[in-house]
């Protein structure tokens, strides 16, 4: 993509009404629709969505696929898909104004800031999809499943709050797992190795982001880990 292309995405999605933006990780501030600041954190449901639906996160959202698709699926949630990719988000935000999803919205910011911007208890739910596995050994702390991250997670999910991971990355899937057996916080619920090869466990695995589609292209397996935070 050229770089004229990007700024102009960077620009539009500045007016997006469904996009929240913090690129500043010495701040805390957050800014919406025309980069006015707004104070979210504890509020999205009441302040953004205008209701008290349940709230679930995409981390690592890329495109917003996955956040797309569930808005599209369960109308009476709400869903905020989190990324830092600026041209993503624009992609993901416009379909769902496109599509007329009140309960999409997005939000761009670091995910290692996400307890910046939500409250203790706030979130019900967590889709972590495709993200990058970070293969090598050194990076392994930047992994969303990493223990630093299940930490962060666990400030803002309720008890009780699931976290799915899906990933065509073995590496990931394992090492998750381990990550998984070594804590007391959170029970592995699930687990899946090749998930379209027998029934899916839930209907909204049927969602198919734009790197799954080309990871089975290359044959590649699906995994799925489903994991909750303790009561």
């Amino acid at each position: 993509m050229s770089r004229r292309n990007k700024l102009q995405k960077f620009a539009e999605v500045f007016s997006f009404p469904n996009v929240y933006e913090n690129l500043d990780p010495e701040t805390s501030s957050l800014f919406g629709e025309n980069g006015k600041e707004v104070v979210l954190k504890g509020h999205w449901c009441e302040r953004h969505f205008n209701n008290s639906q349940p709230l679930t996160l995409e981390l690592a959202c890329g495109r917003g696929e996955y956040t797309v698709g569930l808005a599209e699926r369960f109308p009476e949630r709400n869903f905020v898909g989190v990324d830092i990719k600026g041209a993503r988000i624009w992609k993901g935000a416009k379909a769902a104004l496109a599509k007329g999803l009140p309960n999409a919205a997005f939000l761009r910011t670091r995910i290692e800031m996400i307890g910046q911007f939500f409250e203790a208890n706030e979130v019900d739910e967590i889709w972590i999809t495709f993200p990058d596995p970070f293969l090598r050994n050194s990076k392994s702390n930047r992994r969303l499943t990493s223990q630093p991250f299940l930490d962060r997670y666990q400030g803002i999910l309720k008890k009780g709050g699931f976290i799915h991971l899906k990933t065509d990355e073995p590496a990931l899937y394992d090492f998750t797992l381990l990550t998984l057996s070594e804590q007391k916080t959170y029970t592995l619920e699930y687990s899946d190795d090749d998930i379209y090869a027998k029934p899916l466990p839930l209907p909204e695995l049927e969602i198919k982001t734009y790197y799954e589609r080309q990871h089975l292209a290359n044959g590649k397996t699906i995994k799925y880990l489903r994991y909750k935070l303790g009561d």
